[in-house]
């Protein structure tokens, strides 16, 4: 009887030490499906989970539209922003609409330039990475042309070559001179890569 006794306390001080262990863990499980973020806090703390779920959606969709983010950056500005709120050691979680640690983004085609693959107006969602390989549509900042939505030609280190799909030539008239249209062709840093487009 003694031995049950004390296999029972046994039990239940591991038991006790699982329970208090997993309660005490804060959870940041925050959700991006291209347009829109969510987060929900699993804390015991006594924090303002609301202010706290607010100032990580605002970083996570300004993530999103900064090229030099990725998901290590975006983990650690979530992992700060809790740790000001008094969490200790939180767990983050980032899930999204194209799978677990990856940043989508929907971006929406401007012109004509990737035709015929892509269409004026479309809307694209895309993989926030910087993981790209010729051939790849990419989304990068151009400090000539400004965001820009080009296919890798060539890949030199550092340095990434982008072109257009549209290889039409035109010629037009603007004040009395003559002038060719084409489409953007550009060598740009890897940093400049916002991320591959994923459905086209």
């Amino acid at each position: 009887m003694a031995k049950k006794i004390i296999l029972a306390i046994i039990i239940i001080i591991f038991l006790s030490i699982f329970v208090m262990t997993y309660t005490s863990k804060d959870y940041i499980d925050v959700y991006i499906d291209g347009e829109n973020v969510t987060v929900a806090t699993h804390t015991l703390s006594n924090i303002n989970s609301q202010n706290l779920n607010k100032e990580i959606c605002d970083y996570t969709i300004n993530a999103m539209n900064d090229s030099s983010s990725n998901i290590t950056t975006l983990k650690n500005g979530i992992h700060h922003i809790c740790l000001s709120y008094g969490l200790k050691n939180p767990e983050i979680n980032i899930d999204s609409s194209i799978g677990k640690n990856q940043i989508p983004v929907m971006v929406h085609v401007s012109g004509t330039s990737m035709l015929p693959t892509l269409q004026d107006g479309e809307i694209l969602f895309i993989n926030k990475t910087k993981n790209i390989h010729v051939g790849d549509i990419v989304v990068a900042n151009s400090e000539e042309y400004g965001g820009i939505i080009k296919r890798v030609g060539e890949i030199k280190g550092d340095e990434v070559y982008l072109e257009s799909d549209n290889k039409n030539i035109s010629y037009e008239y603007i004040n009395g001179k003559l002038y060719e249209i084409k489409g953007v062709t550009t060598w740009t840093n890897i940093a400049n890569i916002n991320g591959v487009v994923m459905n086209y």
